[in-house]
């Protein structure tokens, strides 16, 4: 997709109209440059009720010689927010057919610049396909780039401008963490995601990749990064992403679960939808996507993501329920179920997140099924060291539509993972019940604190659930299936603007 911003009145091809509930007719501002005919078609669709002009709904009318029009609705008007203005844009192109062409223009009735760029950014996320692995149609003419022409006053167009630009760049980090999740297992695996973090960086001139393999993790002594992917012939490794690294001073440090496919290790998941483990590393491809969404912005401030990539699969080498490990911070783990695996590798990606002088860490994980249970496709669950931060990405997450719901860090779960009889953390809670909660007084034991080595007062921390966010989000209006690339726009809000 190919989008620009104009101030004249002409009309390139197929017209896109957003349209609040209720109205019958086109207002006269919106006229200019509509044919006579268009006209009538749409003030005759408009005053019949034939569109009543709901949240998310779509008409297509086909004009004949004068163009193709597509009626937006937008919902009832007192309470239309900029997120509905996004909705309505990813439903817009989610409905154009191969009879609309390639050519179109965005109308907007009354909107104010901020509801016009979210409209744009709704297109543009939701303009994504995976289709990588399928034969290609010479003939399939839908493969030609869309061009979309916002249309707006000259007072308008600088303001508007800068905010497509901009979520452009964002949109490009949100199509990368899926195109990283929705790649099949056989093709990304820790080195080859290593390959392509490497590649990319090459890219700009502010960011470096440091790539520690599985050589390197073991004599560092990362326990956790190795116990999950030793019992695989790919062998685990960590990236580390270093933007604007020479700026002296603190900075947001991101750590993501990688784990390219799970299939438990020795404690072997059912066969049933084993598929969809792939999506495993949906926390490092959120920690690479803001990356990429933060230097397509061109980010000022340095930041740091670390990812910890890792195949854990069954082996005679394989980690056992029983074995225990030491990890990077030198605490002892004791390892009841193999399938616990994605907190084991965060263990030593939050201890080694300490050397950076983090502002604050936040971890993305795809960590437990007892997440979806508790908050479905719907939320993403989030636990915090400290309430005022909990609180910041809670904002951001409402601030672009993609909610995280706060969590409870309570004592009693903490003393749960770190009731073993013969290491200083267990990797698994007591019983079934809360273990979202108990996964995450896991992590907080491996955060390092202030002082790093010394008692103290623990870096502020927050560890994001992302289990049903990630993927399987049907109602997530961005997305038609897969990986949604959930919490790239979150953390580029949050470290931007929060």
């Amino acid at each position: 997709m190919e989008m620009t911003v104009s101030v004249n009145d002409n009309i390139n091809g197929t017209l896109i109209l957003p349209i609040v509930e209720g109205t019958e007719s086109i207002p006269e501002d919106c006229e200019r440059g509509l044919p006579q005919s268009m006209k009538a078609q749409i003030n005759k669709v408009l005053g019949g009720g034939d569109f009543k002009a709901k949240a998310k709904t779509t008409l297509s009318l086909v004009g004949g010689e004068d163009g193709n029009i597509i009626l937006s609705g937008l919902g009832k008007g007192d309470g239309i927010t900029v997120h509905d203005y996004r909705k309505a844009g990813a439903a817009v192109f989610a409905s154009i057919k191969k009879i609309h062409g390639n050519d179109f223009t965005v109308r907007f009735m009354d909107a104010g610049v901020a509801h016009m760029a979210a409209f744009a950014e709704g297109m543009m996320l939701r303009d994504y396909s995976y289709d990588n692995y399928k034969m290609k149609d010479d003939d399939n003419e839908d493969d030609s780039t869309k061009q979309i022409r916002l249309a707006c006053s000259e007072k308008e167009a600088g303001e508007l401008t800068s905010l497509v630009e901009k979520y452009r760049g964002i949109a490009k980090g949100v199509h990368l963490s899926r195109d990283l999740g929705n790649c099949p297992p056989n093709d990304m695996y820790p080195e080859e995601f290593a390959d392509r973090a490497w590649e990319w960086a090459k890219q700009y001139d502010n960011v470096e990749v440091t790539i520690i393999n599985y050589d390197q993790a073991l004599k560092a002594g990362m326990g956790g990064l190795v116990a999950v992917g030793k019992g695989s012939s790919r062998k685990p490794c960590m990236v580390i992403f270093e933007m604007n690294k020479d700026i002296k001073g603190k900075c947001p440090v991101l750590v993501g679960k990688g784990i390219t496919f799970d299939t438990g290790g020795i404690s072997l998941k059912p066969g049933a939808n084993m598929d969809e483990m792939k999506y495993d590393m949906g926390g490092s491809a959120t920690v690479f996507g803001t990356m990429e969404a933060l230097a397509q912005t061109g980010h000022k401030g340095k930041v740091v993501g670390i990812t910890c990539m890792a195949e854990n699969m069954p082996a005679a080498n394989a980690t056992r329920p029983g074995d225990v490990i030491k990890g990077l911070s030198g605490k002892t783990i004791e390892i009841l179920n193999t399938d616990a695996e994605g907190r084991l590798v965060l263990s030593d990606g939050l201890w080694k997140a300490g050397e950076f002088d983090p502002e604050y860490i936040v971890d993305f994980a795809t960590l437990t099924g007892a997440c979806v249970v508790a908050l479905g496709h719907e939320a993403t669950g989030l636990w915090s060291n400290n309430d005022e931060f909990r609180s910041r990405i809670h904002d951001a997450g409402n601030a672009v539509d993609e909610l995280a719901w706060p969590m409870p860090l309570l004592p009693a779960f903490e003393k749960e993972m770190t009731d073993s009889k013969i290491a200083d953390t267990r990797n698994l809670g007591a019983g079934r019940w809360g273990g979202a909660n108990t996964a995450a007084a896991f992590l907080k034991q491996f955060v390092p604190n202030v002082d790093y080595d010394k008692d103290g007062e623990q870096i502020t921390w927050a560890h994001m659930d992302i289990a049903g966010t990630y993927w399987g989000a049907k109602t997530n209006n961005m997305v038609k299936n897969g990986a949604t690339g959930v919490h790239v726009r979150t953390m580029h809000h949050l470290i931007t603007q929060g």
